[in-house]
């Protein structure tokens, strides 16, 4: 029996499954909005930042730029796009499209790592930031929301 010399590098793991998931329908909302302005090669950029009346608010995006240590999948033919920092609250989140009528419809995001969030599920605690107990809800209002 021989043995191999085998030089073996080692990576950082980068998981290839998509962090966010996206529904066809918002998949199909988004891409149909990209293709109204004109947009090729572009991507959409979820993202969370600071604000909202409940600590951190949801964002999102048409980017055509890559960063250093973005996720990036695609999903139903749209190209997605998660920071790093951003990933650490989005973890499994899904964003879905609900057409409510015929002139009006709007993306919902449904996030597990959410532990209160405002009427207008705009803004959220997350549980990495000492949010609220699981069960309590803070609702707040941003002014914005129907939680008054």
């Amino acid at each position: 029996m021989t043995l191999l010399d085998q030089n073996i590098e080692l990576r950082e793991f980068v998981p290839s499954a998509p962090t966010v998931n996206i529904t066809e329908a918002a998949a199909e909302r988004l891409l149909g909005m990209m293709q109204e302005r004109e947009l090729s090669d572009y991507a959409l950029r979820v993202f969370v930042s600071g604000g909202g009346c409940s600590g951190l608010q949801y964002g999102m995006t048409f980017d055509n730029e890559s960063r250093e240590g973005d996720a990036a999948w695609e999903v139903h033919g749209l190209k997605v796009t998660l920071d790093p920092i951003s990933a650490r609250y989005l973890t499994g989140a899904t964003i879905s499209f609900q057409q409510d009528n015929m002139l009006q419809g709007a993306f919902k995001i449904d996030n597990p790592n959410a532990v209160s969030s405002c009427g207008c599920g705009h803004s959220f605690r997350s549980k990495e930031d000492g949010g609220a107990d699981e069960d309590e809800y803070s609702g707040g209002g941003c002014g914005s929301c129907a939680s008054r």
